[in-house]
């Protein structure tokens, strides 16, 4: 009870605080119906004395009256800041807007030409040479538009998006700055490979509506086309010469797995652009691959020196033909000069000089003589030399 009772006062309180007066609802109420036929729109704000609960929509005024005025919601809206006749139009016009010279507003002209600019932004559409136009209705797949000028119906009636369908894209697999793409090979190694796929839009109606990500499509073929096919080759042969192959092997899958999708692209090719064994081994193969060049490098070099004691023997036979041939026809006269040939080729190498006897030294230092014809062959062009 003690409770209840303390919640009387401040229920009175709040009363008295509302914004419809104090309590003295009584008099109030004596003046309402008072003035009920006078003023019945007025209600109970127009109470002689100002007495009544105050309107809390009606603003204090300053006049005679005691501040009340009328509190028609008309009047409210006629006494807004910069407020005249009109519900909010000041000078004649909308939003400040000055008037026409006829009297009328300006703005059925300008609804006019946004509705007009509207339509002709929405409904003509230019189609480049490279590109494809195609239209939707409400949502729905209309037609495919050819280069040119386009006409549709205004948006959002129907919609319009053009397509190129000459422009080569280019996908990279793995994305720029991600980890190693490694790849089982054949021989059960792995092998880090980088590639990219170049692809056209073939067809840009099953481009847009029959794939919900079509770069993602094509990177999930790209990834399983490239397993598929590296899962055939060796570990050599997927960082050596069967690249080629393998690339090929790639494009011919990807385009078979994406026209059975029905997704309207065009693979133009791939390209390997990296091949290198994982980064934990890349060190170690790399001198593996040193010295198997190496040892390649030696083999090349000994078979061309085999190649060149092979052509030199062939010569030597073929000359030794040619003296037989000779021999046959005249065995004393070429055995004679095979004879000397011979001697003259031995005793070229020879430091001495034989001469047959006959009133002649037996012995001249010809040998000696030569050298020193030699030595001052060659001392007087740097005597020569000292003078100048």
């Amino acid at each position: 009870m003690t409770r209840l009772t303390g919640w009387f006062p401040r229920i009175l309180t709040m009363a008295n605080n509302s914004p419809w007066g104090s309590g003295s609802g009584g008099s109030g109420g004596s003046g309402d119906s008072g003035s009920g036929g006078s003023d019945g729109g007025n209600g109970g704000g127009s109470n002689a004395g100002g007495s009544g609960p105050r309107n809390p929509w009606q603003p204090q005024g300053n006049g005679g009256t005691g501040g009340r005025k009328a509190n028609n919601i008309e009047d409210l809206f006629k006494r807004r800041p910069g407020g005249g006749g009109g519900g909010g139009f000041r000078g004649g016009g909308f939003g400040g807007l000055p008037k026409r010279p006829n009297g009328k507003s300006y703005v059925p002209i300008a609804i006019g030409v946004v509705v007009v600019a509207w339509l002709v932004l929405s409904s003509f559409h230019r189609v480049g040479p490279q590109e494809r136009g195609v239209v939707t209705f409400l949502g729905s797949y209309s037609r495919t538009v050819e280069p040119g000028i386009a006409l549709t119906l205004p948006a959002p009636i129907e919609s319009f998006e053009t397509v190129d369908v000459q422009n080569i894209r280019t996908i990279d697999i793995p994305a720029a700055g991600t980890q190693e793409n490694l790849i089982l090979t054949g021989d059960q190694n792995l092998v880090d490979l980088a590639y990219s796929v170049r692809w056209t839009i073939k067809d840009p109606t099953l481009y847009l509506f029959q794939l919900a990500d079509p770069e993602a499509t094509i990177r999930e073929a790209a990834e399983a086309a490239m397993r598929a096919s590296v899962a055939e080759v060796t570990l050599d042969d997927a960082i050596g010469p069967g690249r080629i192959e393998v690339e090929q092997k790639v494009e011919q899958r990807m385009k078979e797995l994406l026209d059975s999708y029905r997704s309207g692209i065009q693979v133009q090719g791939v390209a390997i652009k990296k091949a290198d064994p994982p980064e934990a081994v890349n060190e170690a193969f790399k001198a593996v691959s040193a010295a198997q060049q190496e040892a390649q490098t030696y083999l090349n070099e000994a078979r061309a020196y085999a190649q060149q004691l092979t052509a030199a023997a062939q010569g030597e036979a073929a000359a030794f033909d040619k003296v037989y041939e000779e021999y046959r026809l005249a065995p004393e006269v070429t055995r004679r000069r095979m004879y000397y040939e011979t001697m003259e080729r031995v005793l070229s190498k020879l430091d001495k000089t034989i001469i047959e006897p006959g009133n002649v030294t037996p012995y001249l230092p010809l040998p000696e003589l030569r050298k020193k014809m030699q030595e001052s062959t060659v001392e007087a062009p740097r005597a020569q030399g000292g003078s100048n």
